[in-house]
């Protein structure tokens, strides 16, 4: 069992959850985030006053997976996402101890499905 969490850019979103939608993943955590990465920010102007902005807004989707479906996940993640341009975002893939669905109390590979 994984933990696949990837940040990518707001905009973006519908066309990834398309791409996961069509690799036949349905189920996910969506939370809209602030970061800074290599993008670093940008400069505005607001009345005159100039101000930095360095935390930029992103999506984080957190997809809980099965070992055979990681591949699948992290595909049409960067399909949907990919710009080829600086902030494109970030996939993480972390390995879960335990999983346990509440509803019915199964645990592991089954309670992900």
């Amino acid at each position: 069992m994984f933990l696949v969490t990837a940040m990518i850019q707001p905009q973006k979103f519908e066309e990834v959850k398309k791409a996961l939608f069509e690799a036949d993943i349905h189920k996910m955590t969506v939370t809209s985030v602030k970061g800074c990465g290599q993008q670093k920010g940008y400069e505005e102007s607001f009345r005159g006053v100039a101000s930095e902005v360095n935390l930029i807004n992103k999506i984080r989707l957190d997809i809980a997976v099965n070992k055979e479906y990681i591949d699948p996940t992290v595909d049409a993640i960067i399909k949907g996402a990919r710009t080829e341009t600086i902030g494109d975002g970030k996939i993480f893939i972390t390995e879960l101890k335990e999983c346990i669905r509440i509803r019915t109390g199964e645990k592991g590979h089954d309670a992900i499905g």
